[in-house]
């Protein structure tokens, strides 16, 4: 069935210079030319869109509703010899218009190269859209703690067709999914599965991980990033950021930065052209059952600290790591640590539940941990820190 698309069309001038040119908004200038303004419209298709598509998963609807939504984004890395075609390094990925004033999402990575304090921006960006326009775009800001990027086009005369951002948080296993993008550079290509799973943590530019990722078997290869994972609906659950791999392709093991953590990131690039991240400097462990028994710790969840970074806003407080290294199921434990249960009288269901909840923090924001030492409960404050560009690889939120 055919989606019903409502259209609104805002109205936009771009002013062009020409000389001897006639028309009825020509104005003289001093010089004794003219000036001939052209008057553009830029198209916002507006599509209705009823439910979360949970009951109504309709691949081919879903591609002729949101497709033209998707752009290819192309980059120029670095500088190349100077000869004739050669650009330098070229990135390729996808992206997806977020409003009619001609923002687009796509991944950090798509538009920059290195990684950690080595990371630099592109030097060009261009956007191709579905109907053949291709235009070249700026870089408002990337965060390369969630590897999201905020573009701008001049939307001039193009039709725009935005995708709304969803939320990830209530998103169950088994939920059908789509993912539309380039892969290959192969444009305005959608593939299709299920939420394999939820919460999971991926490697972020900076070293850092990126909390409560969505992983999917809807295939994900090279050229898909920055593009979207949408439901029924098209709403945008995530966007498509990594693949696990033994080959170089999709095996069917993808993952997606979440809705609302791209949120986040989208609204303090467009008020400060940065993200700032709450720091504690540590490292933690999942504990679980068996874990617990083995070491007799007093509670069966929670992060359980293997490494404060020294000199860090955890070392500040006084909060202390493991420091008797022994083996467990095939691993290495540093067993003595305290043991964090609660941020801001919140508990902790996991150790990945810390990061989530620093999520929602500032550099020099002050909270309270319910912290186990010896067996015993007692309320640390610490003063957050400001996240580093870099992380230690055995420390981290």
């Amino acid at each position: 069935m055919r989606s019903q698309l409502t259209t609104l069309i805002v109205a936009g001038v771009a002013a062009l210079a020409a000389v001897g040119c006639g028309g009825s908004s020509d104005e003289p200038t001093a010089a004794g030319e003219v000036t001939r303004t052209i008057d553009s419209t830029t198209t916002v298709e507006v599509v209705k869109r009823v439910g979360d598509g949970k009951d109504t998963f309709d691949p081919a609807a879903i591609y002729e509703r949101d497709a033209p939504g998707v752009v290819t984004v192309s980059s120029v890395l670095s500088g190349g010899s100077g000869g004739i075609g050669d650009l330098g390094d070229e990135g390729l990925g996808s992206g997806f218009v977020l409003n009619g004033r001609g923002e687009i999402a796509t991944n950090a990575h798509v538009v920059t190269a290195g990684r950690g304090r080595a990371i630099r921006e592109a030097r060009e960006v261009y956007v191709a859209f579905a109907d053949g326009n291709q235009v070249q775009a700026t870089i408002v800001g990337f965060d390369p703690n969630a590897d999201v990027a905020l573009l701008r086009i001049e939307p001039g005369d193009l039709t725009l067709r935005p995708l709304p951002l969803g939320t990830a948080q209530d998103l169950k296993v088994g939920s059908p999914v789509a993912a539309i993008g380039s892969p290959f550079g192969e444009p305005q290509s959608l593939s299709v599965g299920v939420v394999s799973a939820t919460n999971r943590s991926i490697r972020s530019l900076t070293g850092f991980e990126i909390a409560g990722a969505i992983q999917t078997d809807a295939a994900i290869n090279h050229g898909n990033s920055g593009g979207p994972l949408v439901n029924g609906a098209g709403e945008v659950l995530g966007i498509n950021s990594q693949i696990q791999s033994t080959s170089g392709g999709g095996e069917g093991v993808g993952y997606a930065v979440p809705a609302d953590t791209v949120r986040r990131t989208l609204a303090a690039l467009r008020k400060d052209g940065k993200v700032d991240y709450a720091y504690l400097g540590l490292a933690t462990a999942k504990i679980y059952p068996q874990l617990a028994r083995r070491f007799r710790l007093p509670v069966t969840s929670g992060a359980w600290l293997q490494h404060v970074v020294p000199g860090g806003p955890a070392d500040r407080a006084g909060l202390r790591a493991g420091n008797v290294e022994r083996r467990f199921q095939a691993r290495s434990i540093s067993d003595g640590g305290d043991i964090i249960t609660a941020v801001n009288g919140r508990k902790l269901s996991d150790e990945a539940a810390l990061g989530v909840e620093l999520l929602a923090m500032s550099p020099g924001d002050e909270v309270t941990l319910r912290v186990y030492r010896g067996g015993k409960p007692r309320d640390v404050k610490v003063t957050l820190g400001e996240r580093p560009q870099e992380s230690d690889s055995s420390a981290a939120p």
